[in-house]
């Protein structure tokens, strides 16, 4: 017999009054072995969200009942788990008015089932991290993820809040080739100062010249042309 101890499938909570995106996310999250729970409208995914406590939440801003923005608020006063908000309007405001009330990240109406499990994935990644409070050793290279602090080749070395981020997504994804977008979308997302992949090239070069031992042959950061760049894990 198997002794083996299988970890419990993350729960996430999907709020959406259109039955058939209910559907499909459902039915793709499941395929990707997660445990989906289901509500049409807002009063039923406030009392699903306090009585099962998910991992995460995937919330539609246009409920009939109760509007996306005050769910999110109201969840927030209890619950930290992560929310994804999504909307058929595309207005900067709403982005940002979701934000400020306690979404992780937003999404616009239709999407593609891809990006949102690499968002959601992200996201747990992100989640993860701050719970084990982890301590990252490559090479010369020491991240202390708790204290935000970074170590090269012993030496403490100052990052700007973007260059931290920008190096703790590519700690999260190693050996996995990142595309511009994606970095853009995880660090920024969606900052209309940054449309732009030029300002993702800019700040890895920026990191790079801090944290690589030759910054025309980098070790760990390096560039996948016509695509991105790959944090080399190995």
């Amino acid at each position: 017999m198997s002794n083996i101890t299988q970890k419990p499938r993350k729960s996430i909570l999907v709020v959406d009054d259109d039955k058939d995106i209910v559907k499909t996310i459902k039915g793709n999250l499941e395929l990707d072995g997660y445990e989906v729970l289901s509500a049409f409208d807002g009063s039923t995914g406030l009392h699903i969200a306090k009585t099962t406590r998910p991992d995460l939440i995937i919330l539609d801003l246009n409920l009939p009942d109760i509007d996306g923005i005050k769910a999110c608020e109201i969840i927030r006063r209890e619950f930290d788990f992560p929310i994804i908000m999504l909307t058929a309007r595309d207005r900067i405001s709403d982005k940002v008015l979701g934000l400020e009330f306690g979404a992780d990240d937003y999404m616009v109406k239709p999407f593609n089932y891809l990006e949102l499990s690499a968002r959601i994935k992200a996201i747990f990644k992100r989640v993860e991290r701050s719970l084990v409070k982890e301590q990252y050793e490559l090479k010369d290279l020491s991240i202390n993820f708790k204290s935000r602090t970074i170590h090269v080749r012993g030496e403490s070395i100052k990052l700007t809040k973007t260059e931290f981020e920008l190096l703790e997504l590519f700690v999260s994804y190693p050996d996995e080739v990142l595309s511009r977008d994606f970095i853009q979308r995880q660090i920024w997302r969606d900052s209309q100062l940054y449309q732009s992949s030029r300002a993702v090239d800019v700040h890895v070069q920026r990191l790079r010249k801090k944290i690589e031992p030759e910054i025309e042959k980098p070790e760990y950061i390096v560039t996948v042309a016509g695509v991105g760049y790959k944090f080399q894990a190995g």
